[in-house]
């Protein structure tokens, strides 16, 4: 049963100008947004349970996104700002593992994809990911590299369920190919991170 409502945190993650509501879909939260003046809708498919909670900034969610087609699970932190700066050291060095259920665990290297760090399995790992998302029941995830707590920290575990009906919930409400390109890096963030390394060295 799908359950609406309006969130802070959707209504930051979209654009200002477009009417946000969110449906809860089992642990998965999907909030869409829709442009007046373009009819473009663009969604955020989140679980409800955060990877990771930062005391500053946006808190490291896993979400599922569309990359080339396919519906993808992907670790992110949106809407990155001066006071959350931090996660976007993961961007320069880091990395997501990420296990589904009893599967073989794949890496998603990380990036800034405007002032969002994304990510995202890599194109060899894609076709495996796509299969395994939609039937798992369990993710683990843990963060490496640079600014993580390293290789041998406890993953955090999220629990899974619906996920295939959040997953044509989002088809439905953003058909395959419209979902807007993934934004360019922002400069500002990289020049931010690039102070803030030469800082620590």
């Amino acid at each position: 049963m799908f359950r609406t409502a309006i969130t802070l945190a959707c209504l930051l993650a979209l654009p200002a100008a477009a009417q946000t509501a969110t449906e809860e879909i089992g642990p998965w939260r999907l909030a869409c947004a829709t442009d007046r003046m373009t009819d473009r809708t663009e969604c955020l498919l989140r679980h409800r349970d955060p990877v990771e909670r930062s005391a500053v900034g946006p808190a490291l969610t896993l979400e599922i996104l569309e990359r080339h087609g396919q519906l993808l699970p992907a670790v992110t932190a949106r809407e990155l700002g001066l006071d959350g700066a931090a996660r976007g050291l993961f961007a320069l060095a880091g990395a997501a593992q990420l296990r589904f259920d009893r599967n073989t665990m794949m890496e998603l290297p990380c990036g800034l994809e405007g002032r969002s760090l994304v990510c995202v399995p890599r194109a060899a790992d894609a076709p495996r990911a796509a299969a395994e998302l939609p039937a798992a029941e369990r993710a683990l995830v843990r963060m490496t590299g640079l600014g993580a707590p390293g290789g041998g920290a406890e993953p955090t575990e999220l629990r899974l369920s619906d996920t295939r009906a959040a997953m044509e919930r989002l088809r439905r409400l953003q058909p395959p190919g419209s979902a807007p390109p993934p934004p360019p890096p922002g400069l500002d963030l990289r020049e931010l991170l690039g102070r803030g390394l030469r800082l620590i060295q």
